[in-house]
Parts: structure tokens; C-alpha cells; sequence
């Protein structure tokens, strides 16, 4: 249930009914809206009277909240979150699309410094790379592990881009944290539980993919877990549901846009190179994305994608990603928007 005080409430009032709750055993959830505070309550609602805390001072009224997910929910927090990423750069709400860009893979400091430039050049507000790249095939490129770590390291010391890297399981959490300003979730690992907790202990943004089968609730269940934990930092992803096509890797769900949008406030953001897996459909669906509204973008780049070592066929050259950047700040400004 949410707890919904007035406008007018003070802090001492607030905080006396977060201890009430405390005492019956609910955990607490605090969201200062710019009109109003909620207090999200987690717990037996059969444990206490709720005529007991709506008659306490500063109460507006008391709210069940239907969805299973509770924190991610419309219902708990009205107005769309905004998640810092560096200084002065954040995601969600009203700000710029928020553009992340570079290889799939981590493959040489020449090929990951040359991109970091490039899309920086175009208009790219974070660096993506991995070091750690879980594949289909035990035998396919794995990824070059702490070396690419560090080398993201630098290249955001010379670029001022945020990075952004997955984790791919509870062992490698911490260290990945170390480097990362965003800590990616790929979408095998979209129900690994005990990692989503192991992200939730953190207060890095963690930006969480769809599975590849999973359902719109599933993902924002899964982003419960992570909030669960203390972590509200979550964005979230749709890249492509597994479906009978076989002239696309995946099937892009852009319809998710509004939707994640009308039930969470979480922002979304968009991934058009797993979706489609082909370079050339990646453009399109990329301006499909923000003209739904959608609050950023994570494309593949890499200056040579025929001699990628991973995902080669989906990824733009750095001359085809400008131009992309030039008609996405055209939908943008189309649509009251930056980018």
C-alpha cells in the first residue's frame, strides 16, 4: 500500500508515520514528488488498523496498490522518474534521449579509444563496451574480463562519456561496479534473482534488458527485485522478443514504449541492434523508438564491424551512426524532446 501525504505535510509528521509503520513490520519506501510525499509500505496490511494511520496528522489517504510490482508501479510514484547517471547527467522524465553507443565487445584499446571518439563526435552521451560477453557458443570471443574494464576506465577519463558494462553474475558484480556507471543486466540474466539482489544492494543505475521471452510485468517484476533492495536507480530496456520471423534476430517491440510508460515510471530505453540484428534495420526502428517516446537508445558502433568479433552484422559504422544522430534530434525536437 502507499501512504499519500498532504502537500503541507512536515517532516516530523512524515517520519512519525514511517516509525509506525516500521513497528508493524512493513518496509519502507520514500518517494518526494515535487507535489506531494509518498510512503510506499511493504508488508501484512492485516498486521495494523489502517484507520490508525490515516487518522494521523498530515495523512491524505491510504492506497492499495493493485500490480504486483509495487515500486516500479504508476501507482506508487505518479510522476516519471529521473536517474542521475553522472554530475550533471541524468535520464528519464524531460530530459535529452539519452544516446549509448560503441561495440558490443571490448576487442583492443585502438578499436574501443576510436569509437568512444566517433560517437562522442556524433552526439553520444555514454559509452557502451563489453568486457564480459555471455554467448551462445562456450567456444565464441568471451570478452578480454578486468583489461576491458580498465580500458573503458580510461576512455571515459578522456571523453567524460559514462560507461556502461554488464554483469553477468554475482562474482563479478562488485568488480564491474568499480568501473561502470551504469551496470547492464543482459537478457539471459533478466530473472537471475540472486543477481538482481546482488544490484539492488548497490545505487548504481542498472540498466535491466527484457528477456527474451519474457512478458512486460515479468520485466517490471524484475525490476522490483532490484528495488526491493534499496536501488531505485533502474531503467529499463526492450530488446526484441524471439518470435517466428526469421528475417529479423528478434521481433523490436516498440508498443513497449507506452506501455512500461502508462503502468511504470521508470524510464525506457530502446535497443534496435538486438533487436533487429541487421545494421540496416537498426536506423529505422531507432526512429521508430523516440517517436513513441522513448527516453534512450544503446546502438552498436564499431569501425569494422566485418571483422567484429561479436554481433558484427547488427552494428552501424561511425559515419551511418552520425546520421542517425542527425534524424533522431529531428524526431526529438518534432516531438518537444532533445537529443
Amino acid at each position: 500500500m502507499i501512504v499519500i501525504m498532504k502537500q503541507d505535510a512536515t517532516l516530523e509528521q512524515i517520519n512519525n508515520v514511517v516509525e509506525k509503520l516500521k513497528r508493524h513490520g512493513f518496509g519502507i519506501h520514500l518517494s518526494k514528488g515535487t507535489e506531494r510525499t509518498v510512503i510506499g509500505a511493504i508488508g501484512d496490511k492485516s498486521a495494523i488498523e489502517l484507520e490508525t494511520i490515516q487518522i494521523l496528522p498530515g495523512v491524505s489517504e491510504i492506497v492499495n496498490i493493485r500490480k504486483p510490482y509495487k515500486l516500479a508501479s504508476r501507482e506508487f510514484k505518479p510522476e516519471d522518474s529521473q536517474i542521475k547517471i553522472l554530475k550533471d547527467v541524468f535520464i528519464g522524465s524531460k530530459n535529452p534521449i539519452f544516446v549509448i553507443a560503441g561495440p558490443c565487445s571490448i576487442e583492443s584499446r585502438d578499436q574501443i579509444f576510436t569509437i568512444a571518439d566517433d560517437v562522442k563526435s556524433a552526439g553520444a552521451k555514454g559509452i557502451r563496451g563489453g568486457a564480459f560477453k555471455p554467448r551462445t557458443s562456450p567456444y565464441s570471443f568471451q570478452g578480454m574480463g578486468e583489461e576491458g574494464l580498465k580500458l573503458l576506465r580510461s576512455v571515459k577519463k578522456k571523453t567524460g562519456l559514462p560507461v556502461v558494462t554488464e554483469a553477468l553474475d554475482t562474482r563479478t558484480v562488485s568488480l564491474v561496479a568499480e568501473y561502470a556507471d551504469i551496470i547492464q543486466i543482459g537478457a539471459r540474466n533478466m530473472q537471475n534473482f540472486e543477481l538482481l539482489k546482488e544490484v539492488g544492494k548497490l545505487r548504481k543505475p542498472v540498466l535491466l534488458k527484457r528477456g527474451m521471452s519474457a512478458t512486460i510485468e515479468e520485466l517490471l517484476m524484475s525490476a522490483e527485485y532490484i528495488m526491493s533492495e534499496g536501488n531505485n536507480n533502474v531503467i529499463l530496456c526492450e530488446r526484441g522478443l524471439r518470435t517466428i520471423s526469421k528475417y529479423t534476430r528478434n521481433t523490436l517491440d516498440i508498443s513497449a514504449v507506452p506501455v512500461i510508460k502508462k503502468y511504470s515510471h521508470l524510464p525506457v530505453v530502446i535497443d534496435p541492434s538486438h533487436g533487429t540484428g541487421n545494421w540496416e534495420f537498426v536506423i529505422p526502428m531507432a526512429m521508430a523508438a523516440v517517436a513513441a517516446g522513448c527516453d534512450g537508445l544503446i546502438i552498436e558502433v564499431h569501425n569494422r564491424p566485418e571483422e567484429a568479433l561479436s554481433d558484427g552484422p547488427q552494428s552501424l559504422k561511425p559515419d551511418t551512426f552520425a546520421e542517425l544522430m542527425k534524424k533522431i534530434k529531428r524526431i526529438a525536437n518534432a516531438i518537444g524532446r532533445e537529443a
